[in-house]
Parts: C-alpha cells; sequence; structure tokens
C-alpha cells in the first residue's frame, strides 16, 4: 500500500512538472508574439514616414526569412510570378544566377549562351553594386529585381572578382533568356560523348537518355556540370538513375531526423554502364552537387575539375494568402549523398584537381606539322578553291564535333578526356 502511494505522488509530480512546463512554454511563446505585435503597432504609429501596416508585415517577414539563412525569403506576389517562370526554362533577364555568401550577393554561375556569360561574368564574381546602387545590406530578392528588366535594356555590374586588383565593370543588355539545358558532341577522332547540362529544367532527363541512344557507338562518356547552378530535384535523381541501377542517389533530412526521405536507383531506368567522368567548378551548385556527388560515392564516375559551391539545402514553397499569391521559400532539410556526408557549406572534393585555362604545350609544338595535318590542310583550300563546302554546312558541322583544338584550350576537359581514355583501357583489360 505504501509502495503505491509512493509511486502515485511520484507520477503526481511529474504530471504537474509536465503541465508546468506546457503553461511556462505557452506564456514564453504569448509573450513573443505580443512583443511582434507591439513593435509593428509601434512603427505604425511612431515611424517617421507614413506606412502602411501591409509594408511594415512584409518588411518584417522579409527580415525574419533573411535571418534564417541565405536561402529562406519570403516572395510576395510579383516574385512568386517570378519563380514561377523561371523554372520552365524561360524567363527574361541576365541568364545569371547569384546566391548570398557570407553576407555578400555573389554570382553562383552565368548561364550557358546569355547575356550574362557572353559579356565575360564569372561564377564566385562578388556584385558590389547594381546600375548606382550598393548591394550592401541588400535582400536577395531586391538585387534580383533590379537586374531584371526590359529586353534590350543596359545594366551596368560592378564586381569584385579573385585575382583583380580593383573592382570590375560590366556591362550587360538584358534579353529574354531561353535556356537550352542539355546538348551533345562527339570528339574528333575519339569515340567519346560530350554532354553539358547547363542547368536542370524538366527537360535533362529525356535530352541526356535522347543524346546517349544516339550515339550508341561510343566507348565513354564526359558530363559536364560546370557552371550549372543546380534546378529540379526530379531531375538531379533521374539523372543518376541513368548511370546508376541500385542504391540510395540521395536522402534528404528535416529537423526529425525520423521524418528522413530516400530516393533509389532502379536498374529500369538505366540506359549506360559506359565508362564517365564529371566535370563541375566553384559554379556547380545544388543539384549538380548531388549528381556529382552521387556518382562518385558509387564509384560510377571519376569527378574532375575544382570543388563545388556547397548548396546542399531543400527549400519549400509554401503559400502563405488563401489564393496563393504570396508564398515563403523556407528550408525545411539538408540532402545528404550516398556516403552519408552532406555537401551543404562543404560542397564535392572532386577526385582529381584540374584548374581552368589552356592546356600548357610546348614552345614548339605549335609549328610541328605532321604529314596527316598538311594533307588535310591542303585538302581544306582546295575544297575552298573549288567551292565544295558550303560555309553554313561546315559551320554547323562544327557545333556538333569538339576539335583538338578545342580540347586544348579548355585543360579541365583535356585532363578529362586523357583521364576517360584510361577507363576505357582498364575496362577492356578487365
Amino acid at each position: 500500500m505504501k509502495k503505491l502511494l509512493i509511486a502515485s505522488s511520484i507520477a503526481l509530480l511529474l504530471t504537474q512538472s509536465v503541465f508546468a512546463k506546457e503553461e511556462v512554454s505557452e506564456k514564453t511563446r504569448f509573450e513573443s508574439l505580443s512583443k511582434l505585435t507591439k513593435v509593428i503597432g509601434t512603427v505604425e504609429k511612431y515611424y517617421v514616414d507614413d506606412i502602411e501596416l501591409e509594408e511594415i508585415v512584409n518588411k518584417a517577414l522579409k527580415g525574419l526569412m533573411q535571418e534564417l539563412d541565405a536561402h529562406s525569403t519570403f516572395l510576395d506576389t510579383k516574385s512568386s510570378k517570378e519563380m514561377n517562370i523561371q523554372t520552365k526554362g524561360e524567363f527574361g533577364g541576365l541568364g545569371i544566377t547569384v546566391g548570398m555568401r557570407d553576407g555578400a550577393l555573389t554570382v553562383i554561375s552565368p548561364i550557358d549562351d546569355t547575356p550574362a556569360f557572353k559579356a565575360g561574368v564569372k561564377a564566385s564574381d562578388i556584385i558590389l553594386k547594381i546600375d548606382d546602387k550598393s548591394t550592401l545590406n541588400m535582400t536577395l530578392d531586391e538585387a534580383v529585381s533590379l537586374m531584371r528588366g526590359k529586353p534590350k535594356t543596359d545594366i551596368l555590374i560592378t564586381v569584385v572578382r579573385k585575382g583583380e586588383n580593383k573592382p570590375v565593370k560590366i556591362t550587360i543588355t538584358r534579353d529574354i533568356i531561353k535556356i537550352q539545358s542539355v546538348f551533345s558532341k562527339t570528339f574528333e577522332k575519339e569515340d567519346l560523348l560530350y554532354l553539358r547540362v547547363s542547368s536542370f529544367d524538366r527537360k535533362v532527363v529525356d535530352g541526356l537518355e535522347k543524346a546517349i541512344k544516339e550515339n550508341p557507338k561510343v566507348k565513354g562518356l564526359v558530363l559536364d556540370l560546370r557552371n550549372n547552378p543546380g534546378g529540379l530535384l526530379s531531375q538531379a535523381i533521374g539523372v543518376v538513375d541513368l548511370f546508376v541501377d541500385e542504391g540510395v542517389i540521395v536522402s534528404q533530412k528535416g529537423r526529425d531526423v525520423q521524418d528522413e526521405e530516400k530516393f533509389e536507383a532502379t536498374s529500369s531506368n538505366t540506359v549506360s554502364k559506359l565508362p564517365m567522368v564529371v566535370l563541375v567548378n566553384g559554379g556547380s551548385a545544388s543539384a549538380s552537387e548531388i549528381v556529382s556527388g552521387a556518382l562518385q560515392d558509387h564509384k560510377r564516375a571519376i569527378i574532375i575539375g575544382e570543388k563545388t559551391f556547397g548548396k546542399g539545402s531543400v527549400q519549400a514553397i509554401l503559400p502563405i494568402t488563401q489564393d496563393r499569391s504570396e508564398t515563403i521559400k523556407l528550408t525545411i532539410a539538408k540532402y545528404y549523398l550516398p556516403s552519408g556526408r552532406t555537401i551543404q557549406a562543404t560542397g564535392v572534393t572532386p577526385d582529381v584537381t584540374a584548374f581552368a585555362g589552356k592546356v600548357t604545350a610546348g614552345e614548339e609544338s605549335e609549328f610541328k606539322i605532321k604529314e596527316a595535318d598538311l594533307k588535310k590542310h591542303l585538302k581544306g583550300e582546295l575544297e575552298k578553291v573549288d567551292k565544295k563546302v558550303k560555309k553554313e554546312e561546315k559551320e554547323e558541322e562544327n557545333k556538333k564535333i569538339i576539335s583538338n583544338e578545342d580540347i586544348l584550350k579548355d585543360n579541365q576537359l583535356n585532363t578529362s578526356v586523357g583521364i576517360l581514355k584510361s577507363l576505357i583501357i582498364i575496362n577492356n583489360v578487365k
């Protein structure tokens, strides 16, 4: 009887303790919300300029999201519409993907063949000014809004670039951005296929699968993800699934560890088991890092280039108004690669480091002409005289072939070709 009374007393004390904690928690919660309401009311009543309550709330939301992390943000009606347009693969602007790194507006990457790319904007450039406005203390959304505008209008951005002694000014003419997310080329005198993915929009998996099937005789693949800022998770998973027939591709974990979600490869989706290499650099982010990291963990490809950007967090677009015209982009989880490592703030380290630039060659190499090269050159000259080759046809053919001269202009690509050829030899020996 005494033991029962003691047990009952302990249970009562524990129950009272739990209720007390809940009451304190609710009290603290109420006090915090009251504080927020009081600040908003005080600003509305006493601020030097007359500001509408809606504008005050919007500014409070923007400040809150900005303080959480570099990728969470409040999207008003205009920003929400722009977000929907961008994921469809065609939008107006510069063709530049930016993000916040240590509080600075940083170029993740310029998109291939866009105004920013052609003007010379580079990955890791820090944007100091947009026209005459400083980007210090500017939100990501404000910066994006300033950079977008009517096609054929100019914008001046001032960037700080590694290796430059003073800020670099770049004038860019805005245009409608049409992204060709996937294109392929073959190599001159090599049975290799070059696959370029500039961003992960809805067309990537289908584009890669089509290119691979159209070139059944190649012996190896080069997948180029340099300056690819990322995109849709589903496409990143689908790309890995083209080359890996089993195992985890990527998983994501939120606040509750038990809510881990895993995405796995299936053999039915595999289209190629050829030796392959993947090219990455500091402009490779998000979905690009998932693809390169997963292929690296599965030992399915050799990763070549430079360390990637390091964005491994998951954002969800959540509506905050009944008509869904206003939303918040909120970080809800982090990505984890098959080995369990995260890419957030660390990136993917390549298996082979290769820096951008031209291939270093001997001083006399450009003057050494082999008999085969001389014959080819003379044949070309004769064809010009005989007018047998149309200029348009030649240009179209060159777009689909990577020449030896092109390779020598790209040290990272040259390194990848050498390693890929070694992998093919090893594979044949086995």
